[in-house]
């Protein structure tokens, strides 16, 4: 069935109901619900490539009945993790970056699954109906992933089911999400973004219906955040560098990074003498930011080269030289082309200049 775009259904709802009902008033229930009835959400920054394999071939991989190669030529499973009851297999290259990200999923669905076979889960994961009699997960794929380790997909288990998708499901799971310490920072900054685009959506939406738009105040409360957290949710998802260092294994905490992107920014503003920053410049933070996570040496700064005027001997000269204007005289100097940020272009132009005082003074 075809999805009906987000601006429209946001609008049918403000035209009924106020926008803080689209986060607040979303009926649920505790279900035990089949797992193999459940499907991950590829879209969430917290799913990861993977593959849910049927109990019988999670058994007969164990006992060595069915071969890697095998398992990943039946469920078509290169460069995913396979999934199943007891199993979780890296089907990644071995030793790429993918690879190692994999194996940091595998070790935290593990520590999951060890609790879940000793003790209930506390916070079970959330789902929401599909029109063809399955479930999404909404938030908790880790712990799903954890139940399907310790279960199968064969067995049931216990979920927060919504009556029916969130209208807001990346700001849903942002809000879910946002305050625990567990989760790896790229996954919150990717979640962030995500919810953004639905709420700037949403205050797209409310000025189309002559309603004001979101302020900061309130797209920070939808979010479920302080002021302060979502500030440096916004300075980090700044820069591309910050999200790619985090995907790549960063551990920084968030106000560490924060103080990197703010110190760069600030130390490049004052070296260009800028006072706003442009997408040129934006995309040079950026190439320092990422230089900086890397580890790299910052290059020597050489310092601003001097402009230089050079000696002058004759008062006539000097008394031009302040008084005149040069630009207009026929010095030879291409003003409309100079490039003013170069000091060397600058100090040629200016001993033309006076060359040509001191040849009109002789």
């Amino acid at each position: 069935m075809q999805s009906i775009p987000l601006d429209l259904q946001l609008s049918a709802a403000l035209n009924t109901d106020e926008f803080d009902g689209l986060l607040i008033d979303q009926p649920y229930d505790y279900t035990s619900i089949f797992i193999s009835k459940i499907l991950p959400d590829e879209s969430n920054p917290r799913f990861f490539p993977s593959v849910i394999i049927s109990d019988l071939h999670a058994y007969q991989l164990v006992s060595r009945k069915l071969s890697k190669g095998q398992l990943v030529a039946l469920y078509d499973a290169k460069d995913k993790v396979a999934i199943g009851k007891s199993c979780l297999v890296n089907c990644f290259t071995q030793g790429t970056q993918e690879w190692k990200k994999a194996n940091r999923s595998i070790e935290s669905i593990l520590d999951l699954a060890r609790n879940i076979a000793v003790s209930e889960i506390i916070q079970v994961p959330t789902i929401y109906p599909e029109y063809n009699g399955t479930y999404k997960v909404l938030t908790g794929h880790r712990r799903f992933f954890a139940m399907v380790y310790a279960n199968g997909i064969n067995g049931a288990a216990y979920f927060k089911v919504y009556n029916e998708k969130p209208l807001l499901p990346k700001t849903k799971q942002f809000q879910e999400n946002a305050s625990r310490e567990d989760l790896p920072q790229y996954g919150k900054l990717q979640a962030f973004l995500d919810a953004m685009q639905e709420v700037e959506t949403l205050s797209t939406s409310r000025i189309r219906l002559g309603k004001k738009q979101l302020t900061v105040r309130e797209t920070a409360n939808m979010l479920g955040v302080s002021m302060g957290a979502y500030d440096n949710y916004n300075v980090l998802v700044r820069y591309p560098a910050v999200i790619d260092a985090y995907n790549n294994g960063n551990t920084l905490p968030f106000l560490k990074m924060k103080n990197i992107v703010l110190t760069t920014e600030a130390n490049y503003k004052k070296k260009k003498g800028l006072a706003l920053l442009s997408n040129v410049h934006k995309r040079a933070i950026n190439a320092e930011i990422k230089s900086l996570l890397q580890g790299d040496k910052p290059a020597k700064d050489a310092g601003v080269k001097p402009y230089k005027i050079g000696a002058i001997k004759s008062p006539q000269v000097l008394k031009q030289l302040l008084t005149a204007n040069v630009t207009q005289l026929d010095t030879g100097v291409d003003w409309e082309s100079l490039d003013w940020e170069s000091a060397s272009d600058v100090n040629q132009a200016l001993s033309q200049v006076l060359g040509y005082l001191e040849s009109q003074a002789e």
